[in-house]
């Protein structure tokens, strides 16, 4: 079983920019795919991003692809998501999560983080 901790949310304005991390414990295999995503108050939770833990290929949801870049370090054994251009509508508590299989719904997602809150003031 891997453990997941999220680092670097808080509070910025409209506009700006955070960088999540996500740092694992244990050996992360090249088969896991890990991914981001979010959860605002009264809302389900929803995929923002994933990535192939081979670095092989990403997903983004729509409304973050062009502002949004999700990668990770073999080396240091974490994910990061870099948001740029951040709206309100961004605010959420922000997740990160492992799975084997190429999925956005967050019930094939068998490992998560506590997560880290991000708010966006306009």
């Amino acid at each position: 079983q891997v453990q997941l901790v999220e680092s670097g949310g808080g509070l910025v304005q409209a506009g700006g920019s955070v960088r999540l991390s996500c740092a694992a414990s244990g050996r992360l295999l090249s088969s896991y795919i890990m991914g981001w995503f979010r959860q605002a108050p009264g809302k389900e939770r929803e995929f923002v991003a994933s990535i192939a833990w081979s670095g092989v290929y990403t997903f983004y949801r729509d409304s973050v692809k062009d502002r949004f870049t999700i990668s990770r370090d073999i080396a240091k054994n974490t994910v990061s998501l870099q948001m740029n251009s951040l709206a309100p509508e961004d605010t959420a508590v922000y997740f990160c999560a492992r799975t084997y299989v190429n999925s956005r719904r967050p019930e094939d997602f068998d490992s998560w983080g506590q997560g880290t809150q991000v708010t966006v003031s306009s």
